[in-house]
């Protein structure tokens, strides 16, 4: 849960904000453009998932931004990346993690961008254009949102209710695929638990507002799609893991594609969305 705080005395944060802020404002016009029916260019990439005018249209102006911010180099999903491997410090930049919800008109994608040093993400940012808020997560300390239509600042504060119900988070298209049917057998040998679809990063969101507990994953994404909520979760005692129960590293391989994972909220979520996986593999 969140709760009102003042404005960061954080300087990345202060020159990111506006950033942010500008990047949500165009998501949102291109959201509203495709929703009214007007013309809108969809393209499909080689693995044959959408690719928007908003996405290049957000891409552009982050990388323009950053730019003038920052000297690092960027690898984004909608840019140059055959360098990356010489980087030990770099952006990393989804411009819109989510397309399959935006062209289904949910409202539920979202901008991930994160700082990557050596292996690692040390600061992120996670934001909800259709909800105008933007999460942070700075180098030291706990999570931050702005909202933005309030300009209101909160910063994370555990929440110690705990329920015998479990939330767990699943993708749209789970349903379609039989690891998630055969998983949620297995937790339900555990536990109770109600099954929340949401689409894309926004479960990390839905993770950091107390709405999910548990996220497991079986289908695939890149490190694009991982590396801020990654960030954001560990800051708050959860985390993200492989399917051995270690934390993903970042620009480490031959391949930016991602394995499983299950994300969660905290070490007893933890343990019993691996124990799921335990009971589903025998």
């Amino acid at each position: 849960m969140f709760i009102k705080t003042t404005q960061p005395q954080h300087a990345l944060i202060e020159q990111l904000l506006p950033v942010m802020v500008q990047a949500c404002d165009i998501l949102n016009q291109e959201f509203q453009q495709y929703c009214s029916g007007a013309t809108f260019d969809v393209e499909q990439k080689n693995d044959n998932s959408p690719v928007t005018q908003a996405d290049y249209r957000v891409n552009h102006y982050l990388t323009q931004a950053l730019a003038e911010i920052s000297t690092l180099p960027l690898l984004s999903e909608e840019g140059e990346q055959s360098q990356r491997q010489a980087w030990h410090e770099f952006w990393l930049l989804d411009p819109l993690d989510g397309t399959k919800e935006f062209l289904h008109q949910r409202p539920e994608f979202t901008i991930n961008l994160s700082l990557i040093r050596g292996a690692v993400t040390t600061f992120a940012v996670l934001a909800v254009p259709g909800e105008h808020n933007i999460y942070f997560c700075p180098e030291q300390g706990m999570p931050l949102k702005y909202h933005i239509l309030t300009q209101q600042w909160y910063v994370y504060q555990a929440n110690d209710h705990t329920t015998s119900i479990l939330n767990i988070g699943l993708s749209h298209s789970s349903q379609s695929k039989p690891q998630y049917s055969a998983y949620l057998q297995a937790l339900a040998e555990l536990t109770e638990y109600v099954e929340l679809k949401a689409g894309s990063a926004y479960k990390f969101c839905m993770i950091l507002e107390d709405r999910v507990d548990i996220y497991p994953r079986f289908h695939p994404t890149s490190e694009w799609d991982t590396s801020a909520g990654q960030c954001l979760l560990e800051r708050i005692g959860g985390g993200l893991v492989d399917f051995q129960g270690r934390a993903f590293l970042y620009n480490q391989r031959d391949t930016l594609l991602n394995g499983g994972f299950i994300a969660y909220k905290n070490a007893k979520m933890k343990q019993i969305a691996l124990q799921a996986l335990g009971l589903m593999a025998k």
